[in-house]
């Protein structure tokens, strides 16, 4: 098989992208068979080529399935893990801004009734 490009396998579907990664897992184990019994440079070469294949096909069909996933939670409350932004653990533990700034009603009286003192100096 040629090398194939990622622009084109983002084209087919699904299940025309799992039908050719069995076709080249297939030339994969063909191409391994021949080494062992000692066959041609070119077919040992052409290992590399049907691996580095293998994984652009895979690579594309993770991309759409996650694609999909994040389609399918899109609005949802809860996301699953790895759908969520990859952040820090800190940044992740941190208050959230309404958390952080959330005033008790104690406090918002006191705020009230004694407000920051503004002076004006005038020269």
């Amino acid at each position: 098989m040629v090398r194939v490009k990622a622009y084109e396998l983002r084209t087919k579907t699904s299940k025309e992208l799992l039908k050719e990664l069995d076709e080249m897992k297939a030339e994969l184990a063909q191409l391994r068979v021949a080494k062992v019994a000692g066959g041609a440079a070119s077919k040992l070469a052409k290992i590399k080529i049907v691996r580095k294949s293998i994984a652009r096909i895979l690579t594309v069909y993770n991309q759409k399935q996650e694609a999909e996933a994040r389609k399918q939670w899109k609005g949802k409350k809860y996301v699953p893990l790895d759908l969520r932004p990859k952040k820090t653990r800190a940044i992740r533990r941190r208050l959230k801004p309404e958390q952080k700034y959330a005033k008790t009603q104690k406090t918002k009286t006191k705020f009230s009734n004694f407000p920051m003192r503004r002076y004006a100096v005038t020269m």
